[in-house]
Parts: structure tokens; sequence; C-alpha cells
């Protein structure tokens, strides 16, 4: 068996649907939901079997459900030893929120530290959003460098626009005001691109989370990180890092500024020598992207138990 250098990425906002938590609930990691639920003071299993598609498009309850689920799901795959049975586990990242799942992953963070950070995140970032409302769009078959003069265009005319998460080749996403997000879809032809629309709650990873990177700051001033951990990839940078210290900045300025998840997969696949990335949490989003950015680096998703039954097969990730 090709024992292979590996990551672990977890994804973030937006991979949320009602009733997420149903596969892993007979599980025997299914017991962290209700640690997490002790910590942040909502009740993650009724979150995550009971509350409708709408209600999880909430800014915090988002976050707490993705986490939640991706934590459950980390953990039954160490518990059965499925990542330790294929490859070694070299480094961690997480996009955007993912990255409190990659910290946790890697020994950086405590469950309880993580799950408290998270709360206080997503209530900080929704609390920003409704005192400055904003959204995203994702510019799709446009070059960065082409997105990046357009919301430098549109932004000299007075709009708040900017470039919020670089994901792929050709897919970038903006964030900003109403207003400005509308002009760019409106300009988006004009560099061969066209506009998806998030449904999300606010203009994440722009200068309008400020009063929540304040917020953050203050809770991650308070929290304590291990030493030195596995590597772990930070969206704000796409570097790896393996101490305390840089984390508390790394984390604030990740929610003003853009995720840099394509320069991040290349640090895992180049210098970091992962040769395969496993995909932990809701969702194949991270997967998709991962095979535009290196198409040469092995997969793999594990978004359900029956994904970790397929992996338990000897023969699953025989090269």
């Amino acid at each position: 068996m090709d024992r292979m250098p590996t990551g672990l990425v977890f994804p973030g906002q937006g991979t949320q649907k009602a009733a997420m938590g149903a596969p892993w609930r007979d599980t025997p990691s299914w017991k962290i939901t209700e640690e997490i639920s002790d910590v942040t003071g909502e009740h993650l299993p009724a979150l995550l079997l009971d509350t409708p598609d709408e209600r999880l498009r909430r800014t915090d309850l988002a976050q707490l459900t993705v986490f939640t689920v991706t934590v459950v799901a980390h953990a039954e795959a160490v518990r059965r030893g499925t990542l330790a049975a294929h490859g070694d586990v070299v480094a961690c990242a997480g996009h955007s929120l993912g990255e409190y799942a990659a910290l946790t992953a890697a020994g950086a963070l405590t469950l309880g530290a993580a799950a408290a950070l998270v709360a206080t995140r997503g209530r900080a970032m929704r609390a920003a959003a409704e005192e400055r409302p904003g959204t995203m769009g994702v510019l799709v078959a446009a070059p960065l460098a082409e997105v990046e003069a357009l919301t430098g265009r549109v932004r000299a005319d007075g709009f708040d626009v900017w470039v919020a998460n670089v994901n792929a080749p050709g897919q970038t996403v903006v964030s900003g005001s109403p207003e400005a997000v509308d002009r760019i879809e409106a300009e988006a032809p004009s560099i061969g691109a066209k506009m998806i629309r998030l449904q999300v709650g606010g203009a994440f990873h722009s200068p309008y989370m400020a009063p929540a990177a304040q917020a953050l700051r203050t809770a991650l001033a308070d929290t304590a990180f291990a030493p030195a951990h596995l590597p772990v990839v930070a969206g704000v940078d796409a570097r790896s890092h393996t101490g305390a210290g840089d984390w508390p900045e790394l984390a604030t300025r990740q929610l003003v500024s853009p995720v840099l998840w394509e320069p991040g997969v290349r640090t895992l696949t180049g210098p970091l020598g992962c040769r395969r990335l496993v995909e932990i949490g809701p969702g194949r989003t991270l997967a998709g992207l991962i095979r535009r950015i290196a198409p040469d680096t092995e997969v793999v998703s594990l978004d359900t138990p029956s994904a970790l039954d397929a992996l338990d097969t000897p023969s699953a990730l025989d090269a």
C-alpha cells in the first residue's frame, strides 16, 4: 500500500444543510455534539437534525453546525484508524471557518477552545453584518488579475467592494455593499465572467467585518494555543505555521482579508509535499476546487460514514 504524505482540508460556511448531522448520529463520535453544546450554549443535536435550511443560513448557526459536523467526521476517522491506515498526515488547512477544524485536528487548539472561538466568531460576524449589510458573489471564468482590476475600478467610482476569496483558477469571490456587488455583476461580461450570488449574511473577508475582528481578537487573546503542532496553512497568507504565536493575529486578519485558498493548496502540494488531500466535513466543495488547482494530486472526500466505510476497504487507496 502506498502511504502517501497526506494533507487534511476542512470546509467552511456555505456547506451547511438541513439534517446534515443525521448520517453521523449513530457513530460513537456523535457525543462531541453534546460537548460543543455545553461550550457554546447552542443545542447542536437539534441544529444538526431538525433545523430547516433557512434558519441554518444564519451566520452564527451556519458556522457552528459546519464546524461540529466536521470535527465529528474527523474524530470518527481517527477513532477508526482510517487516516492512519492509508497515509501519513503531514499538514492541515481549512477554508475560512474550516481553519478552526484544521487547528483542532493539528493539535493547536482543544475542541472546547475551538468551539468557543467559532461561536464568538459567528456571533460577531452576524452582528457586524447587521450593522453594515453586505453580500458576496463568485466571479466564474475570469483570471484573478482581471477581477482585481474590475473591483479596483468599481471601488474608484465610490463603491465598497473587494476580492474576498481566491478559490481556484477562474473562481474568485468578491465581497462588499449590495450596490457594489450589483455593479460588479453588471460589468462581469466585460472581463468574460459571470457572477453566481452567494447565500450569505454579510460582506465577509472585507473591511465591513472590522467590528467582528475586534471582538474575535479579544477572544483569541484569552485562548491557549499549543506551543508546537502539525503544520497548518493559514488562509490569510497561504503559509505554513507550526507554533502558537502567530494564530491570534492570523485569525483576526482573516476576517477582513481575502482567503487565499488557491495559493494555500499550492503550499500543501508544493513545500509541504502532500501527494494526497483528504477533505473532511460536509459536502465536496473543496475537492472540486483542488482538482482545478492541482489536478495531479489525489483527492478524497470524507463527508459521510459511508465514505469512511469505502476508505476502510483495504484496496480503496492502493496505487
